[in-house]
């Protein structure tokens, strides 16, 4: 019988010290599958999806081994093949957000075990301009925790290091030096004008482990991702309550919107930094977004994140927004055709 070869993409960096992946692991606990790995690991920014564009079009499945970073980048190699191969996640970074909204388990064993079983879900890719994204776009403070802590940091504490960098930090950084900015926010409800400190455009249930959504309202394969936007905040105590609520996901459509979109289309009166999974995207004015829904086949457990067949209809939950404007005409809610071009196009 004729072997299957897979693309093995490594990040020897990820995770903390002690538990750093050794490539030849993986290959050891899949060696009673009829899989030739070809084995690569990344040495800088960028690696991991030029090495997908260059060896995965001659694969069967590609297996990504690192944080959400290296994931983000390995799905940017995937989109631009010219076949669509099933993608693997060896969760090692930090946080692990993604993972763990897949259910996807810690540890190469478990890990490998889900890829050996063969189970794939459909999963939604965010196209953001021309750059695809795995869970989460956001600008705003909070948004650059993860290329702001040092690696040092997070190989040392992992994912508290994100939490005390956001509650010693962020917090009192985002009253005394940000300022809220102004953006007109189309998508598939209409038309959100206003001030904002930040915003995340996300499929998963927690954005940087400070963030968090019910399971139950999130499904990764919809054709809809969640936002929330964050009004600007008058003062310290203000601030206080907002992260309170956000701890008891008291989305209170004031302070804070929260709602679903398929596509949006953001600008900004100046370029402003934003993140995709985490990593750094350059200052944009002009976003296009749109939902792709089951670009991705991945494997994973048979799981409620799930929905399976046809992407559900738009919900959207009305903003109480202080100044709102009518659309002229609405952003088409209709998902995004799963095949793609090598390069993406952007809608008008």
């Amino acid at each position: 019988m004729k072997k299957r070869k897979a693309l093995l993409v490594v990040n020897p960096c990820s995770g903390k010290n002690k538990s750093r992946l050794r490539p030849e692991e993986v290959v050891e606990k899949m060696n009673d599958t009829d899989i030739d790995f070809i084995v690569k690991e990344t040495t800088g920014p960028g690696d991991a999806t030029q090495i997908v564009k260059d060896h995965g079009d001659d694969c069967d499945l590609v297996i990504c081994c690192g944080g959400d970073g290296t994931f983000n980048e390995t799905i940017n190699g995937v989109m631009r093949l010219e076949k669509r191969v099933p993608l693997g996640y060896i969760p090692m970074g930090s946080t692990n957000d993604l993972a763990s909204t897949m259910c996807l388990p810690a540890g190469v064993d478990k890990a490998t075990d889900i890829i050996k079983d063969g189970h794939t879900n459909g999963y939604d890719i965010g196209l953001f301009n021309n750059r695809y994204f795995s869970y989460v776009a956001s600008f705003g403070p909070g948004s650059d925790l993860s290329y702001n802590t040092s690696q040092k940091l997070k190989n040392q504490f992992g994912h508290n290091a994100y939490v005390i960098y956001a509650v010693f930090f962020q917090l009192f950084h985002m009253l005394s030096q940000v300022k809220p900015k102004h953006i007109v926010f189309e998508y598939d409800g209409g038309v959100i004008e206003d001030d904002f400190f930040f915003c995340a455009i996300s499929n998963s249930t927690s954005v940087g482990g400070v963030f968090k959504y019910d399971r139950d309202d999130v499904k990764l394969d919809d054709g809809l991702f969640e936002v929330l936007l964050v009004r600007k905040l008058r003062n310290p105590l203000e601030a206080v309550g907002m992260f309170r609520k956000i701890q008891k996901r008291d989305y209170d459509g004031d302070t804070l919107l929260y709602f679903k979109t398929s596509r949006a289309r953001l600008t900004f009166d100046e370029p402003e930094a934003w993140t995709l999974d985490g990593e750094y995207a350059g200052e944009i004015k002009d976003i296009r977004f749109s939902v792709l829904s089951k670009a991705i086949d991945i494997y994973s457990p048979e799981s409620s994140m799930f929905i399976g067949g046809e992407p559900q209809p738009a919900f959207v939950r009305e903003p109480k927004a202080k100044k709102k404007k009518k659309a002229d005409g609405e952003v088409n809610s209709e998902s995004e055709n799963t095949k793609q071009e090598k390069e993406p196009e952007t809608f008008s």
